[in-house]
């Protein structure tokens, strides 16, 4: 089957909170997570609705770039399958609180290796350097002098390692001037077992209340405890696109485009951000949180 292919990177702006739930432990509204690995994700289903729900607002709910595109809404879903594919939205880049600067952009070795394999199987060609660090160790493309390197409360010992190739690389998925002198400035790799742990408990937790408007004090019982991926996080979705799956005739609710190929449906999704190229994921959008500044970038036919 033909497919078109790209892949978006999705640059955070704001906190995200894309939710699993309620939650027993002690975070009462935890953030979607890979399960075999812990690394904050958000799952496809809910990026194509996010996606969905952008093309919407611009081209309104029957148009049929949003139809043949994503698919019927819900009293239709028999009718025929959307042509777009999206993947989870994967973590390449956390930034974590340091010392040394304001902030630090961490990944590791395996994730590097994972958006390697990813944009292959997205038409892209993309080189990871193989990095084989101890859990005390940090590579850096500049230290600028510094021998040590302190991520929240944990100091590494940092070593120097040209890292062009992946600032390159990772740049092109940022929405920034000047991605790759900051990346350069701010890149941090660490351990695999680090990034792991890193992952699981530097994401920040917020508590909220509930005010009662008359008295304007707490209402009581209503405290609880969300956890949202900071600004300035680095994720990832791929797309595929198939051609445009036509409903049988007497099902048929919206005319067909007059060009029904893969390219056509990709072209539908990357043309939604050419404008203006940011999108909403996750909850709490009426607080300004999920807001992020999209990249495409696309493959070759598959």
């Amino acid at each position: 089957m033909t497919q078109a292919t790209a892949i978006l990177g999705l640059l955070a702006q704001t906190s995200i909170h894309a939710g699993t739930g309620s939650n027993t432990g002690v975070i009462d509204l935890p953030i979607q997570r890979e399960g075999h690995n812990g690394y904050p994700c958000v799952f496809g289903s809910s990026m194509k609705g996010a996606l969905r729900n952008h093309a919407e607002l611009q081209h309104g709910k029957s148009k049929a770039s949003v139809i043949y595109v994503f698919g019927p809404d819900t009293n239709g879903a028999g009718e025929h399958a959307g042509a777009l594919i999206v993947s989870d939205a994967r973590l390449l880049l956390l930034p974590i609180r340091s010392l040394t600067s304001q902030f630090k952009w961490v990944t590791c070795p395996d994730v590097l290796k994972r958006y390697q394999r990813d944009a292959q199987r997205f038409g892209l060609t993309v080189s990871m350097p193989d990095i084989k660090l101890s859990d005390e160790q940090a590579c850096v493309h500049t230290s600028g002098g510094n021998t040590d390197l302190f991520l929240e409360e944990y100091r590494f010992s940092s070593c120097e390692q040209d890292l062009s190739n992946v600032i390159d690389s990772i740049a092109e998925l940022m929405q920034r001037d000047d991605a790759q002198e900051a990346l350069a400035k701010q890149l941090v790799i660490v351990s695999d077992t680090m990034f792991a742990h890193l992952c699981q408990h530097a994401t920040p937790v917020n508590a909220h209340i509930a005010i009662d408007s008359p008295s304007k004090t707490v209402t009581g019982g209503a405290l609880w405890y969300e956890e949202t991926l900071p600004p300035e996080t680095l994720l990832y979705i791929g797309l595929a696109a198939n051609k445009v799956r036509p409903p049988d005739e007497n099902k048929r609710k919206v005319d067909l485009p007059s060009d029904q190929s893969a390219n056509w449906v990709l072209t539908s999704v990357i043309g939604l951000f050419k404008d203006k190229p940011w999108l909403q994921i996750g909850g709490n959008e009426t607080v300004g949180m999920g807001w992020c500044a999209v990249t495409p970038i696309t493959g070759d036919k598959a």
